[in-house]
């Protein structure tokens, strides 16, 4: 097993690349440690905000993203933590981290109070996180935070979605699943929130959901 660590502060921005599957956890402290059994793949190293202003991913000919970095509230000199694997690993990062990741097969992240955007080419599995931005996934994707970016959002799954945002109070829910389209009314409907998959969506929320016409049907919902 190959580690590498760097000192990062207690907030920092990371962008974490894995060729197969990638854990990312919080932890307290100011390094960011990552951990592979490929030890030629490993790559841990700072850049400047500016340096590194785009990112792209892809595996084979599919993009998984391509996006401008930007930290909130950074300036052009602020450094950007990159991670790179090979294959297989995990990664340590400071509780405050605000996060980028994307892998060919799985990724696991938990415990972050930052925002984490994510993109799996297979699994995604995604807890105990402050803010969600963007998320996808070629598979299943289970989605468990505090609350999102944006107020008109839209994740994609292959497989399975569950999609958990505890503040979630006021939304106009649209899901199109395995089992069709429903819509559906939490609140007021100030938010818009668009959820696709090739499997089925739980809705998990304390919230009264109210069924919208033409078809007043509701899909899976559960209580947390």
């Amino acid at each position: 097993m190959t580690q590498r660590s760097i000192l990062a502060g207690t907030n920092p921005a990371v962008v974490i690349k894995a060729g197969t599957s990638v854990t990312v956890r919080g932890v307290e402290g100011d390094l960011v440690t990552a951990e592979s059994e490929d030890k030629w793949g490993l790559k841990v190293e700072k850049r400047s905000e500016a340096e590194f202003a785009r990112a792209r991913a892809a595996v084979g000919e599919v993009v998984l993203f391509d996006w401008r970095f930007k930290k909130p509230g950074a300036q052009n000199d602020e450094e950007v933590i990159e991670v790179q694997l090979g294959g297989s690993g995990e990664v340590l990062v400071p509780f405050g981290s605000n996060l980028k990741i994307y892998s060919g097969k799985d990724i696991d992240v938990q415990e972050i109070r930052g925002q984490v955007d994510a993109f799996s080419g297979l699994k995604l599995n995604v807890q105990d996180v402050y803010r969600v931005g963007n998320a996808s996934a070629g598979r299943a994707m289970n989605l468990d935070c505090e609350t999102m970016l944006g107020d008109k959002v839209e994740f994609q799954a292959g497989g399975d979605l569950r999609f958990h945002v505890r503040d979630l109070t006021s939304a106009h829910i649209r899901v199109k699943d395995l089992g069709g389209f429903w819509e559906a009314r939490i609140g007021d409907g100030t938010k818009s929130v668009s959820l696709k998959c090739g499997g089925d969506v739980t809705l998990v929320t304390d919230q009264k959901v109210e069924p919208l016409p033409p078809n007043f049907i509701l899909g899976k919902i559960e209580r947390p």
